[in-house]
């Protein structure tokens, strides 16, 4: 299976007291309440499951008492592709191109729920028609995970464009940022940020990648940057530090831009294969790395607020002015990884290998294998101490926090489960390819 279907990042949680607000993607998820379930199964603190309409990787986001997903529906299979006479292929000639999937009719939509009760409110219909560019068949043409800045909910998908709407499903603006061909076909699955008035979007392809920020009210582009990128899958990140704010990007190349302006802070080659696990970080320093393949280890690595220029690491270091420590042992993989107290939780997509990593130094405080655990798509969260993680199978190990390690137990949903997690303030929602969950107490 491939890495690109690890799209799906976690949200940052909030308060105990009431509805958390969550307005974009966020790669470190930590809780602090015992208003949420430690044990659930199909029996067992389910509050309510609702059918899922079509398909899609992207995470809910919560907002208030308002759950919103987004999903493709398939309307009309792609027509088959008439079987061609066998001939000798030519010598330097491509095999010609598969463009059936054009013929294919979908319809991409906006869906809000009642958070209590798991009642459809609205849905809005974004798009109802061919696609603009191929996906893997694993895949789907709803892969973003959409965003809300409290006033408006912003649902991307991809190269089909994107749309905002009011709380109330009331349309406000749609923006077309082009469709172009992604690596090997596989689609598209970097999340939009909302912060400060502006949406940013990113766009990496294999013909022409860029960086936009739009005005979140209107829609109208306020700047846009060209990128020297492929393909990418990693959600950008905002982080604020004790010098400032920075709009993150991974890549081949991480780079942090001036959310105001798009002008460049810092970039720092960061190898790798795919851009897919999205940032970490704190006041003082931000942790990223990009994943690998079969073959190859990928370094996690910590920059300091501040940086300017380029920052890249010379062959044979591990650190320098700006970069605090960089470690190729880590297992930095497709899932983000978590920070929480001075310790960064690093999964891997496959085989069930959890690292505890301390933050300050880099040094991995433990290296360990959970048996039995399958293919790992998700992000892992933390609550009360405990380090959460699920396989697609539905299946949530529980494992102890600090440099020790210890399996404390397990949860199971019978449902195939990509998309990460979004929390309430009493109950998680986990949203499978059959069904979304509501589980709480």
């Amino acid at each position: 299976m491939s890495p690109l279907f690890v799209f799906l990042f976690i949200l940052s949680a909030c308060s105990t007291n009431e509805w958390p607000q969550l307005y974009g993607p966020n790669s470190n998820m930590v809780i602090q309440t015992a208003n949420l379930p430690t044990e659930w199964n199909d029996s067992l603190n389910v509050r309510w499951s609702v059918d899922m309409e079509g398909e899609s990787w992207s995470s809910p986001i919560v907002f208030g008492d308002k759950i919103f997903m987004t999903s493709s529906v398939l309307i009309k299979e792609a027509d088959k592709p008439e079987p061609k006479e066998e001939t000798e292929p030519q010598e330097g000639q491509p095999a010609p191109e598969d463009n059936s999937y054009t013929t294919a009719v979908y319809r991409w939509q906006l869906t809000c729920l009642d958070a209590k009760s798991g009642k459809e409110l609205w849905k809005q219909v974004s798009f109802e028609g061919n696609p603009r560019i191929k996906k893997h068949v694993g895949s789907t043409y709803a892969c973003e995970t959409p965003v809300t800045d409290g006033k408006y909910v912003y649902a991307y998908y991809g190269m089909v464009g994107v749309y905002c709407y009011d709380m109330s499903g009331n349309l406000i603006w749609t923006k077309d940022l082009g469709a172009y061909p992604t690596l090997n076909g596989w689609g598209t699955g970097a999340s939009p940020v909302v912060y400060g008035g502006m949406l940013y979007v990113l766009v990496d392809n294999e013909e022409s990648s860029f960086l936009v920020a739009l005005d979140a009210a209107s829609g109208e582009e306020k700047w846009k940057v060209n990128r020297e990128e492929t393909t990418n899958y990693s959600s950008p990140v905002i982080w604020k530090n004790v010098i400032g704010t920075e709009l993150v990007v991974m890549g081949k190349t991480v780079r942090s831009y001036n959310p105001e302006t798009g002008d460049l802070n810092w970039q720092i080659n960061a190898g790798g294969n795919f851009a897919i696990p999205s940032p970490v970080f704190d006041d003082e320093f931000i942790y990223f790395g990009n994943a690998g393949g079969p073959q190859q280890t990928t370094s996690l690595m910590a920059v300091k607020a501040g940086a300017k220029g380029d920052i890249s690491l010379a062959e044979g270091e591990t650190s320098n002015e700006w970069v605090a420590w960089s470690n190729a042992n880590t297992g930095i993989s497709n899932p983000s990884p978590v920070l929480y107290n001075g310790m960064i939780y690093v999964l891997s997509s496959r085989g069930g290998d959890i690292s505890c990593v301390n933050a300050s130094t880099g040094e991995v405080l433990y290296q360990q294998k959970v048996d039995k655990v399958g293919a790992c798509w998700a992000s892992p969260w933390i609550n009360n101490d405990k380090l959460y993680f699920y396989d697609e199978r539905g299946i949530t190990r529980v494992i102890k926090t600090g440099s020790e390690f210890e399996v404390l137990g397990e949860n199971k949903l019978d449902d195939k489960f990509w998309a990460s997690v979004v929390p309430t303030s009493d109950a998680y929602v986990f949203k499978g390819v059959e069904k979304i969950y509501c589980v709480g107490l």
